[in-house]
């Protein structure tokens, strides 16, 4: 049974920094491809960012670019989402998702064969 387990969300101010973690288990880890969505209330989920099988390959919203750093260990099996100069707009449930397939810079959360539970992550102004 594939899980993956988010944890590192709370509360922050606006500019600061949160590091998220995705532990997975139940599938192997280095052949899946890695992605960060969120949810705001009352919108639809978002793409944040994925991140290639090897971890060579990385790709962002335009929303965090350059704030946000897309990061995996398959030693640990685990996929990170650093997050800096934190919004308020942030404010969000992070998710992590696994998807069994070729990197391609998968956005859609279609594509996406597995999700977590859910992280909340809120930044206060």
């Amino acid at each position: 049974q594939v899980q993956l387990d988010e944890s590192g969300g709370g509360l922050v101010q606006a500019g600061g920094s949160l590091r998220l973690s995705c532990a997975a288990s139940g599938l192997t880890f280095s052949n899946s491809v890695m992605g960060w969505f969120r949810q705001a209330p009352g919108k639809e989920r978002e793409f944040v960012a994925t991140i290639s099988r090897s971890g060579g390959g990385t790709y962002y919203a335009d929303a965090v670019k350059g704030r946000f750093s897309i990061s995996r260990d398959n030693a640990k099996a685990t996929v990170y989402l650093q997050m800096n100069s934190l919004k308020p707009e942030d404010t969000a449930v992070y998710y992590c998702a696994a998807e069994l397939g070729v990197w391609r810079q998968q956005s859609s959360s279609k594509a996406y064969d597995y999700w977590g539970q859910g992280t909340q992550v809120t930044v206060s102004s």
